[in-house]
């Protein structure tokens, strides 16, 4: 029997002691004051007063508790043939040789460093090298656009920047360098110094009295025996600043606070994920996305566990077996990634035949989260792998899940299509456009969360709070807006179906692309689809689905166009008017695996475009374009 019901019930009527209960599993260099004060910031604030160092919390304090030879960070990186393990001892060490290095060069708590490097281990300990020195760390994509890294730079003004040379994304090499230069160059705000890490596939070229080499300076810091120790911060000062990946206007500065971040994380360990201290525990992310930030590098080792960095891919790194290769050799307890990885893995390997080549016996769980999970890939997921498959649901604003099926608490039932229920601190209201809470099950509307929100929750933008306000709490008041359309269904059970911008009005009625989506995906020959809203001269919208069909498929596009159009009529009904299909080879996506739905939808209205900075493979976009050609979809 799960117990979820019994812990949801107890956080809704005393938190302040459901919360404060979960801080004491942590280290605390000055108790807090109050566990929650309703009158600071724009909603209130968790543990004020307190100070702490997330830094001792995921390394320090297992080595003095007598763990220190445990592993703490498995490296795994198909693309440059290595395998590493680290030690928390040896994982602490690099990381305060690190911190020494950086205040060496005049790094100060509160300061900013901006971290733009692949998934490489020395990208997590920069995260926690800033952490030990009280620095804020704000993580940039490593290839990310020298304009897009420019507007970063200016916006959070760092004393240093932390890069590697290059980086490898399947079989590309990219080479970072010339792009951290030319955006040191169009930004106003100049860093003081770049510590560079030389990577074989691209060395790059160090300027004078700027630059700095990573491993020659960190080699002569440990001759040295320079260290760093551990500086608190206050409970409520940022751990750091992790930006949007939106494209347009100034990108917007998630800020996450040092005390709230660590007992929010730390409890859904044991008790979302069910990882116990020393288990392994895999987010197939990266550490440029929030679930990178969240769940490779601090919740695993919060919780005393073992985090896996994989630099590679779910396909092409060597094949569709990748990552059940990477949980057999190195007995992974939970995979955490998102629905396209699965998508992607099930059109090459539609009858599961590299699954069988390897043992998963250690795998319990398979987590999904980024994109809206299809039932279908959950149900494929759950034949071939036989564990359960659970979705959820979170942004990066809110650094942990929303709601979710909490299986260290007892597996509830799993409902597809359903992101699960909410966890402990989330109360979730359905709103109209009027911003009333519909009556009754399975109506849909915004999804917004009653303020206060709980702990480890974005308390604000980077140097710009009204515009927070205005983003996240003017729209509905008393709420947090997620932006995201659903409904709640007579169990409680969120069923996210879109983001609200995606909902499109066809006729004057309102239609969610995310069920149409969920309906393509029923259709045997389709791997992946998007659904997005065209122009319409009579009907303001008209739907267009976009579909990238499994391997070995060969059928005329026409015959599939047909039959999806059945589909859709015959579980959605007329109404959705669905009429177009277009079938592509791959869908642009967002390096953590978003679908680019907005750069599809200005593709298919004949709009001027750009290439996201986000974007995975930009060549996507082009092979689109001339697919698509002058036609008129709508």
């Amino acid at each position: 029997m799960s117990r979820y019901h019994e812990v949801y019930d107890a956080c809704q009527r005393d938190p302040q002691a459901f919360w404060g209960e979960a801080a004491r599993a942590l280290v605390w260099s000055k108790p807090y004051d109050r566990v929650f004060d309703p009158a600071q910031g724009e909603y209130g604030r968790w543990f004020t007063g307190g100070e702490c160092s997330t830094a001792y919390n995921c390394l320090d304090r297992h080595v003095d508790e007598g763990r220190g030879d445990a592993a703490a960070l498995i490296y795994d990186s198909p693309v440059t043939s290595t395998i590493k393990t680290y030690s928390y001892s040896e994982l602490t060490h690099e990381v305060a040789t690190l911190a020494g290095v950086m205040t060496d060069m005049g790094v100060k708590k509160g300061d900013r460093i901006i971290i733009y490097m692949p998934l490489v281990p020395q990208a997590v300990m920069a995260m926690l090298a800033c952490a030990r020195i009280g620095a804020v760390h704000s993580v940039v994509f490593g290839g990310f656009a020298s304009a897009e890294l420019a507007t970063r730079i200016n916006d959070s003004k760092p004393v240093m920047i932390l890069s590697a040379s290059g980086g490898i994304e399947g079989t590309r090499v990219v080479k970072y360098k010339p792009l951290l230069d030319a955006a040191i160059d169009l930004a106003e705000h100049k860093p003081n110094y770049c510590l560079v890490l030389q990577r074989d596939m691209a060395p790059g070229d160090l300027v004078a009295g700027r630059d700095f080499d990573w491993a020659a300076t960190i080699a002569d810091a440990k001759a040295q025996g320079r260290t760093s120790p551990c500086v608190s911060i206050g409970s409520n000062d940022p751990l750091y600043i992790l930006y949007t990946s939106g494209t347009t206007g100034a990108p917007k500065g998630i800020v996450r606070e040092a005390g709230g971040h660590m007992v929010a994380l730390k409890w859904t360990m044991p008790n979302h994920y069910d990882i116990k201290p020393g288990e392994v525990f895999w987010a197939a992310s990266d550490v440029g996305w929030i679930v990178g930030h969240s769940y490779i590098v601090y919740a695993p080792l919060l919780n005393g566990s073992t985090t896996l960095l994989y630099e590679g891919k779910p396909v092409g790194t060597p094949d569709a077996g990748a990552f059940w290769r990477v949980i057999s050799q190195h007995k992974v307890s939970a995979l955490f990634t998102a629905p396209t990885a699965i998508r992607a893995i099930k059109r090459e390997d539609g009858q599961g035949e590299f699954i069988k080549k390897y043992d998963l016996s250690s795998m319990r769980t398979l987590f999904l989260a980024g994109e809206r999970a299809d039932p279908e890939t959950i149900k494929w997921s759950e034949r071939h792998l036989g564990v359960p498959v659970i979705d959820h649901w979170w942004q990066t604003e809110t650094g942990w899940p929303i709601c979710g099926n909490p299986v260290g608490l007892g597996v509830l039932p799993v409902k597809y299509g359903s992101s699960g229920v909410p966890m402990p601190g989330y109360t979730i209201d359905v709103l109209d456009d009027r911003g009333v809470p519909v009556t009754g099950p399975n109506m849909p509307g915004t999804l917004a969360i009653k303020l206060p929100l709980p702990p480890g929750c974005l308390p604000t933008l980077w140097n710009a709070n009204e515009r927070f306000h205005n983003a996240y709490l003017r729209d509905f008041p008393g709420y947090y807006t997620t932006a995201d359309a659903g409904f709640r269904d007579e169990d409680g059970y969120v069923n996210v179906m879109a983001r609200t911008d995606d909902v499109i009005n066809v006729a004057g009625h309102r239609l969610s692309t995310g069920q149409m989506e969920e309906v393509m995906a029923m259709h045997p020959d389709i791997a992946e689809s998007a659904v997005i809203g065209v122009a319409d001269e009579l009907k303001g919208q008209m739907p267009v689905g976009f579909a990238v069909l499994n391997a070995n498929v060969n059928r005329p596009d026409a015959d599939i166009e047909k039959e999806v159009m059945a589909l859709v009529r015959n579980h959605i009904g007329a109404v959705a008017a669905f009429k177009t299909l277009v079938v592509v080879n791959r869908l642009p996506k967002t390096r953590s695996g978003k679908i680019l739905r907005n750069t599809l939808r200005k593709i298919a209205d004949h709009e001027p475009w750009t290439v996201p900075a986000t974007i995975d493979d930009p060549g996507v976009l082009e092979d689109i374009q001339a697919k698509i050609g002058d036609r008129k979809l709508s």
